[in-house]
């Protein structure tokens, strides 16, 4: 059976517990708050369910200790340096680090590297939404003045999206002020962003998302190929199934000593899955 801890127990943290208890193969060892002491973990890996802003220092500070870490970090400008940075802890450690490990960053990363492998030439366009995005969210509950947010994603085709932020104050806080920052922060400023103030979030919120995925290409010479995925799901538990999955292969590939630090694109999809491997392969093939 492998142990499991869980670090951060918000909506994503939860999704993991669910996840977790529903697995044959693992049982939940521990659930740790930010401030917790998480020195001698007892745990085979920790899934990291904290802001995405905080996971290289929890990520550096739980493989030093040998123990394998998964996390759904989602600034995808900065996945290959975090690798880099982690991939020797892990490797000085015995211990494996699977990063990026949720649904985009995660599993769209799968199907967007098997469309490349179907059509090598091309163009893929990846459409999120309408739904909540956790990561821009979680960044404008952040803001200073900001007592509750929703951020929700629009996708206006040809992978351009609008984000539209509704913000719940604090006592006191001036609206353009909070605006301001949020247009400035790093997960707005690349979008067509709108900030709307609103007297609930609560009122608003829903956890729902989705994607839309089309690649148009070349296979050898043949053009014309046109290959489309979607999906609509709840975001949270999604992301909580996908660590999961992925916590068993950082497992496996530590087993195997395999040590470092991997995206979910590095990972033989079969390492992600319980069960007898010659029955998967069977089955699956």
């Amino acid at each position: 059976m492998i142990k499991l801890a869980i670090l951060g127990y918000g909506n994503i943290g939860k999704a993991v517990e669910q996840a977790v208890k529903s697995s044959d193969d693992m049982i939940l060892s521990g659930i740790f708050h930010h401030n917790d002491n998480i020195e001698n973990l007892d745990a085979d890996v920790v899934a990291l369910c904290t802001p995405t802003r905080e996971v290289p220092a929890f990520a550096e500070k739980i493989a030093r200790q040998g123990v394998c870490t998964v996390d759904s970090f989602d600034i995808h400008g900065r996945i290959y340096d975090l690798k880099k940075a982690l991939a020797p802890v892990a490797a000085a450690s015995s211990s494996v680090s699977v990063i990026a490990a949720g649904w985009d960053p995660g599993s769209d990363s799968v199907v967007r590297a098997l469309l490349l492998a179907a059509a090598p030439k091309g163009v893929t366009y990846t459409n999120f939404g309408p739904g909540r995005s956790m990561g821009h969210t979680v960044a404008a509950k952040s803001v200073a003045g900001v007592k509750d947010a929703l951020s929700m994603t629009i996708p206006l085709g040809t992978g351009i999206h609008r984000r539209m932020v509704y913000v719940e104050l604090e006592a006191g806080a001036e609206f353009q002020e909070v605006e301001k920052r949020i247009l400035c922060d790093d997960y707005f400023a690349h979008d067509e962003t709108h900030v709307l103030q609103v007297p609930s979030v609560e009122a608003l919120n829903n956890v729902a998302h989705g994607v839309n995925m089309v690649r148009s290409g070349v296979s050898g010479t043949t053009h014309n190929q046109r290959f489309e995925f979607n999906m609509q799901i709840d975001n949270p538990a999604l992301t909580g199934q996908v660590l999961v999955s992925c916590a068993r292969a950082a497992v496996r590939l530590r087993g195997e000593g395999r040590f470092g630090c991997y995206t979910m694109i590095e990972i033989p999809p079969i390492y992600m899955l319980p069960g007898d491997e010659e029955r998967l392969i069977r089955t699956l093939v």
